[in-house]
């Protein structure tokens, strides 16, 4: 079996080396594998899912043994089988894991696409992420019933 790899849309190259850490950066995140695992769940989250057009030439493609070495194969297979709800996309075969690539990479372009809106203009990534998570806790807290207006009341 063919040595497989993580894919990163030509047009989100730039905000993928501004995420992460370098000598010369102050990127929130320490590698690319932890760049495209938050945004794969940013996109999942938000239900963002974005083929890939066309793929970066100047950023290699991450090797799959890499998201093992972090533990980050977990995500990919959760994706998978929450997209897919099929159990058999857990096959150990050529097909099904070609699957689950495709599906993390599309999320995964689909949380890119979210942060390079959100991002737009920041100076600081890691405190606009961190507002973004901030933001996302309390949407969560907030009830459902878009009519409940007893928060107003004192």
């Amino acid at each position: 079996m063919a040595e497989k790899r993580i894919k990163i849309a030509k047009d989100k190259t730039k905000l993928v080396r501004d995420l992460k850490a370098a000598d010369d950066t102050t990127g929130p995140f320490q590698t690319f594998v932890d760049i495209m695992v938050f945004a794969a769940a940013l996109g999942a989250k938000r239900k963002k899912r974005v083929p890939l057009v066309e793929f970066a030439k100047d950023l290699d493609p991450i090797r799959r043994d890499y998201f093992d070495n972090h533990k980050c194969d977990l995500v990919i297979n959760l994706l998978a089988i929450s997209e897919t709800q099929d159990q058999k996309i857990l096959a150990q075969d050529e097909e099904s894991d070609e699957q689950r690539i495709t599906i993390f990479e599309e999320y995964a372009n689909g949380g890119l696409e979210i942060l390079q809106d959100e991002l737009r203009g920041a100076v600081e990534y890691s405190e606009q992420i961190l507002l973004m998570m901030t933001s996302e806790r309390l949407r969560q807290d907030e009830p459902e019933d878009d009519f409940d207006l007893s928060r107003f009341l004192s």
